[in-house]
């Protein structure tokens, strides 16, 4: 491992969508992280990519399932040893999709957990098991108002994101007496993207109250998450529009 390489370091955002995901890989970026960013199809990222390396930042686009093990291995692997030590790592993929109990499938169900929750633990074993011997390191889960309750027609996304705390939770007591600060981030409300300006107008017409949430205002706070100081660090923030009810 070269000297410049033990110098980089890399916040890795698992799921860098269009909205949240994007705008907290651009937020690392422009703090001097190189941001190594997925989805399964990295030919999606490519515009982001683009985007970070012109405001001079440095960034590297993957295509990888959170879900399969051997390419989450693959991927830390390639990571840790081309690019820089992983500093932090954001796992923020979304798994919103609400149907009745009584036409739920079993495969849909599972697939809702997979992508909410065993992939967070696919990713956040692999990248503690780099980040204990460091005796450093911040992991970030991005969670949802699913996992305080369940709401009805979401009983397979509210037992994902319940599953996803539990989680955050018990890495963060394991990990924090070694430095490893795990932090869990409940997002509620509508965020701003072209879904919800499609899907809802009548709700991205708050927008002009500050109604719905703000991707890069989101991510600002991860960022601060990831900045703290260790006599300090929160575990759980909770992120909502001062009109949303909750």
């Amino acid at each position: 491992m070269n000297s410049q390489k033990m110098q980089n370091k890399v916040a890795l955002i698992i799921g860098a969508g269009d909205a949240t995901g994007g705008a907290i890989a651009k937020r690392f970026a422009q703090g001097g992280y190189i941001t190594c960013m997925t989805r399964r199809n990295a030919d999606k990222l490519q515009a982001l990519v683009e985007e970070i390396e012109q405001q001079g930042g440095k960034a590297y686009a993957f295509g990888s399932d959170a879900r399969k093990e051997e390419q989450v291995l693959q991927l830390i692997e390639e990571i840790e040893s081309s690019i820089g030590e992983i500093d932090v790592m954001v796992f923020n993929i979304g798994a919103n999709v609400p149907c009745s109990i009584l036409e739920e499938t079993a495969r849909k169900y599972f697939k809702i957990w997979e992508m909410a929750c065993f992939g967070a633990f696919l990713v956040g074993r692999e990248v503690a098991k780099r980040m204990v011997p460091r005796q450093r390191g911040t992991i970030i889960f991005t969670g949802a108002t699913a996992g305080l309750r369940g709401s009805a027609y979401f009983a397979a996304f509210a037992g994902a994101k319940h599953a996803l705390r539990a989680l955050a939770q018990s890495m963060a007591r394991e990990l924090g007496p070694q430095n490893i600060h795990v932090a869990h981030v409940v997002v509620d409300g509508a965020i701003d993207t072209e879904f919800i300006e499609t899907t809802f107008p009548e709700i991205y017409a708050k927008k002009s109250q500050d109604g719905i949430l703000n991707p890069e205002h989101i991510a600002e706070n991860y960022w601060h998450l990831a900045q703290q100081p260790r006599d300090a660090w929160t575990h759980e923030l909770d992120l909502r529009p001062w009109m949303e009810k909750w």
